[in-house]
């Protein structure tokens, strides 16, 4: 079925709602995320998942061991993809700034921002932790490149309003609930992979709220929804793509399965755009409309995209197994 054939109501295009009026109207559908938030997160303690007894002091001041590689059994490919975790945790200041200003500090949206940063701070304190104590990275390698990525700070495009936000986050928590949990499954560590599985709970609860809120405003403005969800759908970048060397290391994590375009596509963006309907809804306007063509055009190209990269990476994988077997 095309989106010509779909039924719909001819809803006249007029003009959408201002961002404030959206964000006013949007304040209930918050307050009620936010005791329902409230009543499903369960408090956890970083300190509960960090095997310390691993832990030994690190030359410097207390005189103890360097780090070195082979003082892990980790696996290359997890080490990559648990400090670019961390890298993405770490900018929160810079997500908080963001999000406070576009969604004020004050009433339930205040609130929210707040439990968010401080939910969201506990991962990258466990992680780091986790990290360290059980000597699977650099820490000095970790420490610069911290220092490097938060001094670049992160903004979101110009053209992101409050609405767009609320898309890209909804696609965005989504995602990195994905690549946490197939970072620890790759990890080869119970430990780590129980850490990483409690931290994507907690992601899981922030894309269900976002996604509660994306789902309120297509019904309170489907076309200006639309657009937003398709703007962000087309540009999507995870928040750690000013990393260095980002390119590569990306690649490498698709090469091992932990997060590709076949995920992102099957697991991430066709999961959202069916809870909110997007591809089905019969109250958009003639923008709306345009804005949906637009999303089914770029979908096919990124399905398409998906299966070349699954394919070139069986066949590779396959060379690589046949060199062995020699």
């Amino acid at each position: 079925m095309t989106i010509t054939d779909l039924p719909r109501q001819g809803r006249p295009d007029t003009p959408g709602l201002t961002e404030t009026a959206l964000l006013t109207e949007l304040e209930q559908v918050v307050a009620t995320n936010l005791d329902r938030h409230f009543g499903t997160a369960k408090e956890w303690f970083p300190h509960e998942y960090v095997p310390w007894t691993e832990g030994t002091n690190f030359d410097g001041p207390y005189n103890g061991t360097p780090w070195s590689p082979d003082q892990s059994g980790m696996p290359e490919i997890a080490r990559i993809s648990l400090v670019l975790n961390l890298m993405t945790e770490d900018n929160l200041p810079s997500y908080h700034r963001a999000i406070a200003v576009q969604f004020g500090q004050d009433g339930a949206w205040g609130t929210w921002v707040h439990r968010w940063t401080a939910e969201e701070g506990r991962h990258g304190i466990a992680i780091r932790d986790y990290l360290l104590t059980t000597r699977a990275v650099d820490p000095i390698a970790l420490e610069r490149e911290r220092m490097i990525h938060m001094s670049n700070g992160y903004a979101q495009p110009d053209s992101y309003d409050a609405l767009h936000s609320i898309a890209y986050v909804s696609f965005q928590e989504l995602a990195t609930r994905i690549a946490h949990r197939n970072t620890g499954k790759i990890s080869g560590d119970p430990n780590c992979e129980r850490l990483l599985s409690r931290i994507a709970q907690d992601e899981n609860l922030h894309m269900l709220f976002y996604r509660n809120l994306l789902n309120a405003a297509f019904d309170l403005d489907p076309d200006q929804a639309m657009r937003a969800v398709t703007n962000v759908v087309r540009q999507f970048q995870m928040p750690g793509s000013g990393l260095q060397d980002f390119g590569r290391k990306s690649v490498m994590i698709a090469k091992a399965g932990i997060y590709d375009l076949r995920i992102h596509h099957d697991e991430v963006v066709m999961p959202i755009l069916r809870q909110v309907r997007a591809l089905e809804r019969t109250d958009l306007g003639p923008t709306g409309e345009i804005a949906r063509t637009e999303l089914v055009e770029f979908l096919s190209g990124l399905d398409f995209a998906a299966a070349r990269f699954c394919e070139k990476r069986e066949a590779l994988l396959a060379k690589q197994a046949a060199r062995r077997a020699r």
